[in-house]
């Protein structure tokens, strides 16, 4: 189900920074019409709204409180494609005693945040998708197909969004609404510098995402050490995540 970004509304939660901010630029250069910056701190916008004046609205949106999910999804009535990018990461080997807190902490942002912006936004993309079409993007992880000791508890909670978006590509197929789980490796951010790692620029992301929709991928591998996963998980992928349950 291909998807071109050109003249579509898009939402992207934590837009204010990282790949949130590089999302946004994406779409924005490649022709959408307008975004929604679903953030925390409306403030934290500022820079982004100078530079884009109205083809930007800032939106108070904190994944972890269903009042504003559900009031972004009053708000942004009009969005065609949806970019869950907000996410957390806790530093926690299985042993650590922080691991419980930790991974509570991520599940309740990276999984359940997830599933109650798919909840609140699926009717809204179904409804505007008539016209042009309609998505939904998972920011995921390579820590989602491979356990990384020190990230455990992050590792463990995005390999369970991987499994909701894989749920999702499934039932939002039925309603014309096509999905995207994105993996990336180490990108050039606050998080990559929080576990002491170096990254890509962030805007393989977001061309990436640009890319992937037009061309109605489901798995998007951004930067070149996700590109390596991917081309090792490529047959699996194909062949069991992507197939049909008769397929597979």
């Amino acid at each position: 189900m291909s998807f071109n970004v050109e003249n579509q509304i898009a939402l992207v939660t934590g837009a204010n920074r990282g790949i949130g901010k590089s999302i946004v630029e994406s779409l924005i250069s490649h022709g959408a019409q307008k975004v929604y910056l679903a953030v925390r701190n409306i403030d934290s916008t500022q820079a982004l709204v100078e530079q884009y004046k109205d083809r930007v609205v800032p939106i108070q949106l904190d994944v972890s409180k269903p009042s504003d999910i559900a009031a972004a999804a009053q708000v942004a009535s009009d969005v065609t494609l949806v970019v869950n990018n907000a996410g957390v990461l806790e530093l926690a080997r299985p042993l650590s005693e922080n691991f419980e807190s930790a991974f509570a902490y991520e599940i309740n942002i990276n999984v359940l945040g997830l599933v109650k912006m798919a909840q609140a936004f699926t009717p809204v993309l179904e409804k505007n998708s008539q016209d042009a079409g309609a998505a939904f993007v998972q920011l995921n992880s390579v820590a989602s197909i491979k356990n990384f000791l020190d990230l455990t508890s992050y590792s463990a909670s995005k390999a369970a969004a991987y499994t909701v978006t894989q749920g999702l590509k499934d039932e939002l197929a039925e309603k014309g609404v096509h999905v995207l789980s994105v993996h990336p490796g180490p990108i050039d951010t606050d998080m990559a510098a929080q576990v002491g790692m170096e990254g890509e620029s962030a805007s393989v992301v977001g061309d990436g995402i640009v890319s992937a929709l037009k061309a109605g991928d489901f798995h998007l591998f951004p930067d070149s050490l996700a590109r390596d996963f991917g081309g090792a998980y490529q047959s699996f992928a194909q062949n069991i995540i992507e197939a049909t349950v008769e397929e597979a």
